[in-house]
Protein backbone atom coordinates (compact mmCIF):
# COMPACT_ATOMS: atom_id res chain seq x y z
CA UNK A 1 0.00 0.00 0.00
CA UNK A 2 1.20 3.51 -0.86
CA UNK A 3 1.53 5.53 2.34
CA UNK A 4 2.79 9.12 2.56
CA UNK A 5 5.75 9.41 4.93
CA UNK A 6 4.27 12.63 6.31
CA UNK A 7 0.59 13.54 6.44
CA UNK A 8 -0.48 15.45 3.32
CA UNK A 9 -3.08 18.04 4.36
CA UNK A 10 -6.02 18.86 2.12
CA UNK A 11 -5.48 22.63 2.35
CA UNK A 12 -3.17 25.22 3.85
CA UNK A 13 -1.84 28.74 3.34
CA UNK A 14 1.42 30.18 2.07
CA UNK A 15 2.89 32.27 4.89
CA UNK A 16 6.21 34.07 4.45
CA UNK A 17 8.30 36.42 6.53
CA UNK A 18 6.38 39.29 4.93
CA UNK A 19 3.14 38.18 6.62
CA UNK A 20 4.98 37.81 9.92
CA UNK A 21 6.58 41.23 9.52
CA UNK A 22 3.33 43.06 8.75
CA UNK A 23 1.37 41.24 11.45
CA UNK A 24 4.00 42.19 14.04
CA UNK A 25 4.03 45.76 12.76
CA UNK A 26 0.24 45.95 13.06
CA UNK A 27 0.37 44.54 16.59
CA UNK A 28 2.77 47.36 17.51
CA UNK A 29 1.25 50.26 15.60
CA UNK A 30 -2.40 49.64 14.65
CA UNK A 31 -3.79 51.55 17.60
CA UNK A 32 -5.00 55.06 18.42
CA UNK A 33 -5.40 57.15 15.26
CA UNK A 34 -3.70 54.39 13.23
CA UNK A 35 -6.10 51.63 14.27
CA UNK A 36 -7.73 51.22 10.84
CA UNK A 37 -4.70 51.83 8.63
CA UNK A 38 -4.15 48.20 7.61
CA UNK A 39 -7.86 47.66 7.01
CA UNK A 40 -7.91 50.61 4.60
CA UNK A 41 -4.91 49.20 2.72
CA UNK A 42 -6.43 45.73 2.53
CA UNK A 43 -9.80 47.09 1.40
CA UNK A 44 -8.21 49.25 -1.28
CA UNK A 45 -6.14 46.33 -2.58
CA UNK A 46 -9.19 44.07 -2.77
CA UNK A 47 -11.38 46.67 -4.48
CA UNK A 48 -8.65 47.37 -7.03
CA UNK A 49 -7.96 43.68 -7.70
CA UNK A 50 -11.62 42.69 -8.06
CA UNK A 51 -12.49 45.82 -10.04
CA UNK A 52 -15.17 47.37 -7.83
CA UNK A 53 -15.53 50.75 -6.11
CA UNK A 54 -15.98 49.70 -2.48
CA UNK A 55 -14.69 46.99 -0.14
CA UNK A 56 -15.47 46.45 3.54
CA UNK A 57 -13.35 44.16 5.73
CA UNK A 58 -15.32 41.85 8.02
CA UNK A 59 -14.63 38.85 10.30
CA UNK A 60 -15.66 36.23 7.73
CA UNK A 61 -17.65 35.71 4.53
CA UNK A 62 -20.69 34.64 6.54
CA UNK A 63 -20.89 38.10 8.10
CA UNK A 64 -20.45 39.68 4.66
CA UNK A 65 -23.47 37.77 3.32
CA UNK A 66 -25.45 38.62 6.45
CA UNK A 67 -24.70 42.31 5.98
CA UNK A 68 -25.61 42.22 2.27
CA UNK A 69 -28.98 40.61 2.96
CA UNK A 70 -29.74 43.00 5.83
CA UNK A 71 -28.65 46.04 3.81
CA UNK A 72 -30.95 45.00 0.94
CA UNK A 73 -33.87 44.79 3.35
CA UNK A 74 -34.46 41.06 2.88
CA UNK A 75 -36.31 39.61 5.86
CA UNK A 76 -39.35 37.90 7.29
CA UNK A 77 -41.59 36.32 4.66
CA UNK A 78 -39.06 36.65 1.82
CA UNK A 79 -37.48 33.81 -0.14
CA UNK A 80 -33.95 33.64 -1.55
CA UNK A 81 -33.05 31.12 -4.25
CA UNK A 82 -29.77 29.29 -3.57
CA UNK A 83 -27.90 26.24 -4.89
CA UNK A 84 -28.68 23.02 -3.03
CA UNK A 85 -25.04 21.96 -3.04
CA UNK A 86 -22.84 24.43 -1.20
CA UNK A 87 -21.44 24.96 2.28
CA UNK A 88 -24.08 25.95 4.82
CA UNK A 89 -22.39 29.34 5.36
CA UNK A 90 -23.82 30.45 2.00
CA UNK A 91 -27.34 29.87 3.26
CA UNK A 92 -27.34 30.40 7.03
CA UNK A 93 -27.40 34.24 6.73
CA UNK A 94 -30.71 33.97 4.86
CA UNK A 95 -32.17 32.37 7.96
CA UNK A 96 -30.46 34.97 10.19
CA UNK A 97 -32.53 37.75 8.57
CA UNK A 98 -35.76 35.76 8.87
CA UNK A 99 -36.07 34.80 5.20
CA UNK A 100 -36.38 31.32 3.72
CA UNK A 101 -33.89 29.60 1.40
CA UNK A 102 -35.27 27.83 -1.66
CA UNK A 103 -32.85 25.19 -2.96
CA UNK A 104 -32.35 24.48 -6.65
CA UNK A 105 -30.18 21.99 -8.48
CA UNK A 106 -26.67 22.60 -9.83
CA UNK A 107 -25.14 22.32 -13.29
CA UNK A 108 -23.26 19.10 -14.15
CA UNK A 109 -20.04 20.80 -15.32
CA UNK A 110 -19.34 23.88 -13.18
CA UNK A 111 -21.30 22.53 -10.16
CA UNK A 112 -22.82 26.02 -9.81
CA UNK A 113 -26.49 26.99 -9.60
CA UNK A 114 -28.65 26.00 -12.59
CA UNK A 115 -30.26 29.13 -14.14
CA UNK A 116 -33.15 27.10 -15.57
CA UNK A 117 -33.93 25.77 -12.09
CA UNK A 118 -33.69 29.31 -10.72
CA UNK A 119 -36.30 30.50 -13.22
CA UNK A 120 -38.59 27.61 -12.25
CA UNK A 121 -38.23 28.39 -8.54
CA UNK A 122 -39.33 32.04 -8.70
CA UNK A 123 -42.55 32.71 -6.83
CA UNK A 124 -44.46 35.64 -5.31
CA UNK A 125 -42.21 35.73 -2.23
CA UNK A 126 -38.90 35.56 -4.09
CA UNK A 127 -36.70 38.58 -3.37
CA UNK A 128 -33.20 37.50 -4.35
CA UNK A 129 -30.95 35.00 -6.09
CA UNK A 130 -27.67 33.99 -4.44
CA UNK A 131 -25.11 32.41 -6.77
CA UNK A 132 -22.12 30.52 -5.32
CA UNK A 133 -18.85 30.27 -7.27
CA UNK A 134 -18.17 26.74 -6.05
CA UNK A 135 -14.57 25.54 -5.64
CA UNK A 136 -13.36 28.35 -7.89
CA UNK A 137 -15.86 27.71 -10.71
CA UNK A 138 -17.95 30.63 -11.91
CA UNK A 139 -21.73 30.75 -12.13
CA UNK A 140 -23.42 31.51 -15.45
CA UNK A 141 -23.65 35.15 -14.42
CA UNK A 142 -25.03 36.41 -17.73
CA UNK A 143 -28.03 34.12 -17.36
CA UNK A 144 -28.51 34.97 -13.68
CA UNK A 145 -28.29 38.70 -14.38
CA UNK A 146 -30.94 38.40 -17.09
CA UNK A 147 -33.27 36.45 -14.78
CA UNK A 148 -32.80 38.92 -11.91
CA UNK A 149 -33.46 41.89 -14.19
CA UNK A 150 -36.49 40.29 -15.80
CA UNK A 151 -38.13 39.54 -12.45
CA UNK A 152 -36.91 42.55 -10.48
CA UNK A 153 -34.85 40.47 -8.03
CA UNK A 154 -31.71 41.24 -6.06
CA UNK A 155 -28.64 39.28 -7.19
CA UNK A 156 -25.86 38.38 -4.74
CA UNK A 157 -22.52 36.67 -5.39
CA UNK A 158 -20.90 34.31 -2.90
CA UNK A 159 -17.32 34.44 -4.19
CA UNK A 160 -15.84 33.03 -0.97
CA UNK A 161 -14.06 30.24 -2.89
CA UNK A 162 -13.29 32.06 -6.13
CA UNK A 163 -10.82 34.89 -5.56
CA UNK A 164 -8.84 35.16 -8.79
CA UNK A 165 -11.42 33.41 -10.98
CA UNK A 166 -12.95 35.35 -13.88
CA UNK A 167 -16.04 35.22 -16.09
CA UNK A 168 -15.91 36.82 -19.55
CA UNK A 169 -13.26 39.35 -18.55
CA UNK A 170 -14.69 40.25 -15.14
CA UNK A 171 -13.26 38.90 -11.92
CA UNK A 172 -15.21 37.03 -9.28
CA UNK A 173 -16.81 39.58 -6.96
CA UNK A 174 -18.01 41.86 -9.78
CA UNK A 175 -21.44 40.26 -10.16
CA UNK A 176 -24.74 41.15 -8.57
CA UNK A 177 -25.26 44.08 -6.22
CA UNK A 178 -22.61 42.87 -3.79
CA UNK A 179 -20.30 39.92 -3.21
CA UNK A 180 -18.59 38.15 -0.31
CA UNK A 181 -15.06 36.73 -0.03
CA UNK A 182 -13.49 34.46 2.59
CA UNK A 183 -9.92 34.48 3.93
CA UNK A 184 -10.25 31.35 6.05
CA UNK A 185 -6.97 29.50 6.54
CA UNK A 186 -7.83 27.11 3.71
CA UNK A 187 -8.58 29.81 1.16
CA UNK A 188 -6.51 31.21 -1.72
CA UNK A 189 -5.74 34.33 0.34
CA UNK A 190 -5.62 33.37 4.00
CA UNK A 191 -5.69 35.46 7.16
CA UNK A 192 -6.80 32.65 9.48
CA UNK A 193 -10.33 34.01 9.59
CA UNK A 194 -11.62 37.07 7.77
CA UNK A 195 -13.82 38.19 4.94
CA UNK A 196 -14.54 41.05 2.56
CA UNK A 197 -17.74 42.55 1.23
CA UNK A 198 -17.41 44.28 -2.15
CA UNK A 199 -19.88 46.40 -4.12
CA UNK A 200 -20.14 49.15 -6.71
CA UNK A 201 -23.15 50.70 -4.96
CA UNK A 202 -22.35 53.73 -2.82
CA UNK A 203 -25.73 53.51 -1.08
CA UNK A 204 -25.28 49.84 -0.22
CA UNK A 205 -21.71 50.50 0.94
CA UNK A 206 -22.80 53.23 3.36
CA UNK A 207 -25.69 51.12 4.62
CA UNK A 208 -23.30 48.25 5.31
CA UNK A 209 -20.90 50.52 7.20
CA UNK A 210 -23.74 51.53 9.52
CA UNK A 211 -25.00 47.98 10.07
CA UNK A 212 -21.47 46.65 10.59
CA UNK A 213 -20.81 48.98 13.56
CA UNK A 214 -23.79 48.58 15.90
CA UNK A 215 -26.01 50.84 13.80
CA UNK A 216 -23.80 53.92 14.03
CA UNK A 217 -23.54 56.25 11.07
CA UNK A 218 -20.20 56.05 9.21
CA UNK A 219 -17.73 58.44 10.80
CA UNK A 220 -19.45 58.53 14.20
CA UNK A 221 -16.36 57.89 16.30
CA UNK A 222 -17.07 60.34 19.10
CA UNK A 223 -20.81 60.75 19.65
CA UNK A 224 -21.73 57.02 19.92
CA UNK A 225 -25.29 57.61 18.72
CA UNK A 226 -26.97 54.44 17.47
CA UNK A 227 -29.55 54.89 14.73
CA UNK A 228 -30.67 51.27 14.92
CA UNK A 229 -29.64 47.88 16.26
CA UNK A 230 -26.86 46.60 14.04
CA UNK A 231 -24.04 44.08 14.23
CA UNK A 232 -20.42 43.91 15.39
CA UNK A 233 -18.68 42.82 12.18
CA UNK A 234 -15.30 44.55 12.02
CA UNK A 235 -11.94 43.00 11.14
CA UNK A 236 -9.00 43.64 13.47
CA UNK A 237 -5.81 45.31 12.29
CA UNK A 238 -3.50 42.30 12.62
CA UNK A 239 -5.81 40.20 10.43
CA UNK A 240 -5.94 43.02 7.88
CA UNK A 241 -2.13 43.24 7.87
CA UNK A 242 -1.94 39.54 7.01
CA UNK A 243 -4.34 40.23 4.16
CA UNK A 244 -2.18 43.08 2.84
CA UNK A 245 0.87 40.80 2.74
CA UNK A 246 -1.09 38.08 0.95
CA UNK A 247 -2.51 40.49 -1.63
CA UNK A 248 0.99 41.80 -2.41
CA UNK A 249 1.62 38.46 -4.16
CA UNK A 250 -1.87 37.51 -5.23
CA UNK A 251 -0.79 36.77 -8.81
CA UNK A 252 1.82 34.25 -7.62
CA UNK A 253 -0.69 32.62 -5.29
CA UNK A 254 -3.19 32.18 -8.13
CA UNK A 255 -0.44 30.87 -10.42
CA UNK A 256 0.44 28.23 -7.83
CA UNK A 257 -3.18 27.13 -7.49
CA UNK A 258 -3.50 26.79 -11.25
CA UNK A 259 -0.21 24.90 -11.46
CA UNK A 260 -1.38 22.41 -8.80
CA UNK A 261 -4.51 21.77 -10.83
CA UNK A 262 -2.39 21.35 -13.97
CA UNK A 263 -0.23 18.71 -12.30
CA UNK A 264 -3.31 16.75 -11.26
CA UNK A 265 -4.99 17.11 -14.65
CA UNK A 266 -1.90 15.87 -16.47
CA UNK A 267 -1.60 12.78 -14.28
CA UNK A 268 -5.31 11.96 -14.22
CA UNK A 269 -5.64 12.31 -17.98
CA UNK A 270 -6.71 8.99 -19.44
CA UNK A 271 -8.39 7.61 -16.33
CA UNK A 272 -12.00 6.95 -17.27
CA UNK A 273 -14.75 7.77 -14.81
CA UNK A 274 -13.12 10.81 -13.19
CA UNK A 275 -14.35 14.38 -13.72
CA UNK A 276 -12.30 17.39 -12.63
CA UNK A 277 -13.13 21.06 -12.06
CA UNK A 278 -14.40 22.69 -15.24
CA UNK A 279 -13.15 25.79 -17.02
CA UNK A 280 -15.74 26.58 -19.72
CA UNK A 281 -14.93 28.96 -22.57
CA UNK A 282 -14.82 32.55 -21.38
CA UNK A 283 -13.94 31.67 -17.80
CA UNK A 284 -10.77 31.35 -15.77
CA UNK A 285 -10.82 29.08 -12.73
CA UNK A 286 -8.53 29.84 -9.80
CA UNK A 287 -8.98 26.21 -8.68
CA UNK A 288 -9.23 26.85 -4.96
CA UNK A 289 -9.81 23.13 -4.41
CA UNK A 290 -8.85 20.48 -6.94
CA UNK A 291 -11.96 18.31 -6.97
CA UNK A 292 -12.79 14.95 -8.52
CA UNK A 293 -16.19 13.40 -9.12
CA UNK A 294 -16.13 9.65 -9.67
CA UNK A 295 -18.52 7.87 -11.97
CA UNK A 296 -21.07 5.95 -9.89
CA UNK A 297 -20.09 2.81 -11.82
CA UNK A 298 -16.75 2.79 -9.99
CA UNK A 299 -18.68 1.88 -6.88
CA UNK A 300 -17.08 4.29 -4.40
CA UNK A 301 -18.86 7.06 -2.53
CA UNK A 302 -16.90 10.01 -1.15
CA UNK A 303 -16.74 8.78 2.42
CA UNK A 304 -15.38 5.37 1.38
CA UNK A 305 -12.78 7.11 -0.76
CA UNK A 306 -11.82 9.43 2.09
CA UNK A 307 -11.31 6.43 4.36
CA UNK A 308 -9.00 4.81 1.82
CA UNK A 309 -6.95 7.99 1.48
CA UNK A 310 -6.80 8.29 5.25
CA UNK A 311 -5.19 4.83 5.47
CA UNK A 312 -2.51 6.21 3.18
CA UNK A 313 -1.87 9.27 5.36
CA UNK A 314 -3.52 11.64 2.89
CA UNK A 315 -6.17 14.13 3.98
CA UNK A 316 -9.16 14.88 1.75
CA UNK A 317 -12.51 16.67 2.06
CA UNK A 318 -15.93 15.53 0.89
CA UNK A 319 -17.79 17.41 -1.80
CA UNK A 320 -20.43 19.50 -0.01
CA UNK A 321 -23.57 17.49 0.67
CA UNK A 322 -27.00 18.70 -0.51
CA UNK A 323 -28.44 21.06 2.08
CA UNK A 324 -32.02 20.06 1.30
CA UNK A 325 -31.29 16.61 2.73
CA UNK A 326 -29.84 17.89 6.00
CA UNK A 327 -31.52 17.84 9.38
CA UNK A 328 -30.69 21.55 9.80
CA UNK A 329 -33.39 22.40 7.23
CA UNK A 330 -35.87 19.64 8.09
CA UNK A 331 -38.43 22.07 9.52
CA UNK A 332 -38.30 24.52 6.58
CA UNK A 333 -40.81 23.56 3.85
CA UNK A 334 -39.45 26.11 1.36
CA UNK A 335 -35.98 24.61 1.68
CA UNK A 336 -37.25 21.06 1.30
CA UNK A 337 -38.91 21.59 -2.08
CA UNK A 338 -35.84 21.16 -4.26
CA UNK A 339 -36.31 22.68 -7.73
CA UNK A 340 -34.73 21.11 -10.80
CA UNK A 341 -33.71 17.54 -11.62
CA UNK A 342 -32.51 17.09 -8.04
CA UNK A 343 -30.68 13.86 -8.71
CA UNK A 344 -27.91 15.77 -10.51
CA UNK A 345 -26.57 17.51 -7.42
CA UNK A 346 -27.22 14.44 -5.31
CA UNK A 347 -25.10 12.26 -7.61
CA UNK A 348 -22.26 14.75 -7.89
CA UNK A 349 -22.13 15.31 -4.14
CA UNK A 350 -22.24 11.58 -3.38
CA UNK A 351 -19.14 10.81 -5.42
CA UNK A 352 -17.13 14.06 -5.19
CA UNK A 353 -13.93 14.65 -3.25
CA UNK A 354 -11.49 17.53 -2.72
CA UNK A 355 -7.88 16.40 -3.20
CA UNK A 356 -4.93 18.01 -1.35
CA UNK A 357 -4.67 21.53 -2.76
CA UNK A 358 -2.65 23.51 -0.21
CA UNK A 359 0.32 25.69 -1.07
CA UNK A 360 2.65 23.00 0.26
CA UNK A 361 1.80 20.85 -2.76
CA UNK A 362 4.47 20.15 -5.36
CA UNK A 363 4.69 17.72 -8.26
CA UNK A 364 6.08 14.92 -6.10
CA UNK A 365 3.16 15.16 -3.67
CA UNK A 366 0.63 15.34 -6.49
CA UNK A 367 2.30 12.27 -8.02
CA UNK A 368 1.89 10.42 -4.73
CA UNK A 369 -1.78 11.41 -4.33
CA UNK A 370 -2.58 10.29 -7.88
CA UNK A 371 -0.69 7.03 -7.36
CA UNK A 372 -2.71 6.44 -4.18
CA UNK A 373 -5.96 7.17 -6.03
CA UNK A 374 -4.96 4.78 -8.82
CA UNK A 375 -4.15 2.08 -6.28
CA UNK A 376 -7.49 2.55 -4.53
CA UNK A 377 -9.44 2.32 -7.78
CA UNK A 378 -7.56 -0.81 -8.91
CA UNK A 379 -8.17 -2.45 -5.53
CA UNK A 380 -11.88 -1.74 -6.02
CA UNK A 381 -11.83 -3.46 -9.39
CA UNK A 382 -11.65 -0.46 -11.71
CA UNK A 383 -9.88 -0.84 -15.04
CA UNK A 384 -7.69 2.21 -15.62
CA UNK A 385 -4.92 3.18 -18.01
CA UNK A 386 -3.48 6.50 -16.82
CA UNK A 387 -1.04 8.19 -19.16
CA UNK A 388 1.50 10.27 -17.31
CA UNK A 389 2.91 13.10 -19.40
CA UNK A 390 6.21 14.85 -18.85
CA UNK A 391 6.66 16.76 -15.61
CA UNK A 392 5.80 20.43 -15.78
CA UNK A 393 8.52 22.98 -15.13
CA UNK A 394 5.89 25.57 -14.05
CA UNK A 395 7.96 28.71 -14.72
CA UNK A 396 5.27 30.84 -13.05
CA UNK A 397 6.25 29.24 -9.74
CA UNK A 398 9.94 30.06 -9.85
CA UNK A 399 10.86 31.70 -6.56
CA UNK A 400 7.56 30.75 -4.92
CA UNK A 401 6.51 31.85 -2.40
Amino acid sequence: MIVASERIPVAGPSITEREVELAAEAARTAWYANHYAYNLRFEAMMADYVGVKHAVSVPHATSALHLILAALGIGQGDEVIVPDVTWIASVAPIVYVGAEPVFVDILPDTWCIDPAAVEAAIGPRTRAILGVDLYGSMCDWHALEAIAQRHGLHLIEDAAEALGSAYHGRRAGCFGEAAAFSFHGSKTVATGEGGMLVTDSRDLYERVLCLRDHGRAPGDHRRFINQEIGFKYRMNGVTAALGVAQMERIDRLIAHKRAIFGWYRQRLDGIDGITLNAEPAGTENSYWMVTIVLDAALGLDKFELMAEFDKRNIDTRPFFSPLSSMEAFADRPAARRLIGPGDRGQAIARHGLNLPSGYNMNEDKVELVVAALTEILVEKGASITPKHGRRLSAPALQGFP
